[in-house]
C-alpha cells in the first residue's frame, strides 16, 4: 500500500525524461524482428508489458540482446519465425496480443496465447473476426485469451473497420504484409498511425489517404533493421503535464515527448481548458518529439466528444481529473471504449472520483463531471483497479488535497511506467 502526499505550496518544479513510447517500443520489437539484420533501440520502454513482446519474440527464435537503455533485435525476415515449444505468455498486454494475432495468422505453425486474468476478460473477437476474413484460422475462448492460432495462406481484403482502434487495424496490416495482393483498410476514425509509419521506416509500402482513413497495404515488402530512439511516451507525460496545470507555483520541463499527431489530443484539449504548455525543440525526422514546459494554470471546463477519443483515448482518466479541478462542467461521451481497457476504467473512475469527494456522474460512454478546486474526501483509502493508468491518475490526486491518502495496487504502475513514483517525488 503506497502513502500519498499532499504537494508542498511551493510547487512541482524540475525536469523529467518520461520513459520511451510504450506503443513504438512494442512495435520496434515486432517489426525488427520480422526484418532481415540487426535493428538497435534507443530509449525502450523496460516495462512489463513491453517485455511480454520481447519474451514472445524470443520464444519464436528471435535472438533479442537487453541492456540498460537499449534493445537490440537480430531479425529473421516474415518467414524465420519458428514454431515456440510452448505456449506464449501475453502478461497483461493487449498490444502484444492483439498485433501478434495479426502476425502469426500467416505464419506456417500453431501458436497458443495465454494471458493474466485482467487480460482474459479484454475482447478478441475483433481481431479474430476481421482476420478469418482473410482466411486466418483463429480459435478464441468465447471471444477471449486463450487463443489459438492455425497459422495459413492469407487472401487481401477490402476491410471497413467497425471499432476506433490502432490495435485491431495493426493487426489486420501485419496480416495484408503477408496477404496473397494488396489490402485495403477503411477507418471509423484515425486512429494512431505507429504502425503504419514504421512499418514504412524498415522498408514496408504502407500509403495512407490525405484524410487519414483509408490505408492500402502492398503485400511481402522486404524489410530490413533500423537504428531507431523512442521518444517519451505522451500517455506517460500526461500525468506531470496534469500534475503541474493543477499544483499552484508549478513548473515542469519535460523531455523528448513525442507529439505524433495521432497521439497528442491530450495537447489540444488541455490548450482549449487554457493550459500553459510551450513545446521547445520540436524534431520532425521520423516520430516527432518536443520538450514541453508547464505552468500552473487556470483551467474552464471543456466537451470531449466521439471524434477527439482515438487521438487521447488512453490520457483519459487523467483528464477527467483536469476536469475535476477545472470552473464548469465537463463532459466526455464516445469514450465507451474505456469499458473494456485493463479494467473498466469508467465504473473505476467514478467510483475513487467519488471517494475524493468529486462531483462526477457515470454515462454509459463516458462521464459528466462538476470541476472544484475544494474537494472534500470522504474515504481516504484509493484503489488502482489493477489498473496502471488509474493508479497514476490517483496519484496524482493525492497531491491536491490536505489530506494524507492510501492507495493500494500501486504496483499496477510498472505495466507501463516502473519508476514512476521516484519521477514524481523528484518534482516534490
Amino acid at each position: 500500500m503506497k502513502k500519498l502526499m499532499p504537494a508542498p505550496q511551493t510547487g512541482l518544479h524540475g525536469t523529467v525524461t518520461v520513459p520511451g513510447d510504450k506503443s513504438i517500443s512494442h512495435r520496434a520489437v515486432m517489426l525488427g524482428s520480422i526484418s532481415t539484420g540487426t535493428t538497435v533501440i534507443n530509449h525502450f520502454l523496460f516495462s512489463e508489458d513491453c517485455l511480454s513482446t520481447v519474451k514472445a519474440f524470443q520464444n519464436l527464435g528471435v535472438e533479442i540482446d537487453l541492456t540498460e537503455d537499449q534493445v537490440v533485435v537480430h531479425g529473421v525476415g516474415f518467414k524465420g519465425l519458428k514454431k515456440p515449444q510452448n505456449y506464449l505468455q501475453m502478461g497483461n498486454s493487449g498490444t502484444t496480443t492483439r498485433l501478434i494475432m495479426g502476425l502469426l495468422s500467416g505464419q506456417d505453425f500453431t501458436t497458443q496465447l495465454i494471458g493474466d486474468d485482467s487480460l482474459s476478460r479484454r475482447p478478441m473477437k475483433r481481431v479474430s473476426e476481421p482476420l478469418s476474413l482473410m482466411g486466418a484460422n483463429i480459435q478464441t475462448t468465447s471471444g477471449h485469451l486463450p487463443v489459438s492460432i492455425m497459422g495459413q495462406d492469407l487472401h487481401a481484403i477490402k476491410y471497413q473497420m467497425t471499432v476506433a482502434s490502432a490495435q485491431v487495424k495493426s493487426a489486420i496490416i501485419l496480416a495484408a504484409s503477408q496477404a496473397d495482393g494488396p489490402s485495403e483498410i477503411k477507418e471509423l476514425l484515425p486512429t494512431r498511425n505507429h504502425t503504419e509509419t514504421m512499418l514504412n521506416a524498415f522498408g514496408g509500402q504502407i500509403k495512407t489517404s490525405d484524410d487519414q482513413l483509408t490505408i492500402q497495404v502492398t503485400p511481402k515488402p522486404k524489410l530490413s533493421g533500423i537504428t531507431l530512439t523512442v521518444p517519451g511516451d505522451i500517455s506517460s507525460a500526461a500525468f506531470f503535464i496534469a500534475a503541474a496545470l493543477l499544483v499552484p507555483n508549478s513548473e515542469v520541463r519535460l523531455q523528448k515527448v513525442g507529439i505524433n499527431d495521432t497521439r497528442s489530443g491530450i495537447l489540444k484539449v488541455l490548450q482549449r481548458m487554457g493550459a500553459q504548455i510551450a513545446l521547445d525543440h520540436q524534431n520532425y525526422e521520423g516520430e516527432p518529439f518536443a520538450d514541453m514546459v508547464i505552468k500552473t494554470s487556470e483551467l474552464s471546463a471543456t466537451d470531449i466528444q466521439r471524434d477527439e477519443i482515438p487521438s487521447l483515448v488512453d490520457e483519459l482518466p487523467i483528464i477527467a481529473l483536469v476536469c475535476a479541478r477545472a470552473k464548469g462542467i465537463s463532459t466526455i461521451s464516445g469514450a465507451q471504449e474505456l469499458r473494456v481497457k485493463e479494467t473498466d476504467r469508467i465504473a473505476a473512475i467514478v467510483q475513487e472520483f467519488q471517494k475524493l469527494g468529486i462531483q462526477i456522474v457515470e454515462r454509459p460512454d463516458g462521464f459528466t463531471i462538476t470541476g472544484s478546486n475544494n474537494w472534500q474526501p470522504v474515504e481516504t483509502h484509493l484503489d488502482s483497479h489493477g489498473d496502471h493508468r488509474i493508479g497514476m491518475t490517483l496519484a496524482v490526486a493525492g497531491l491536491l488535497t490536505n489530506q494524507s491518502l492510501t492507495l493500494s495496487g500501486e504496483e499496477s504502475v510498472s505495466i507501463s511506467y516502473p519508476n514512476f513514483f521516484d519521477d514524481l517525488a523528484s518534482l516534490l
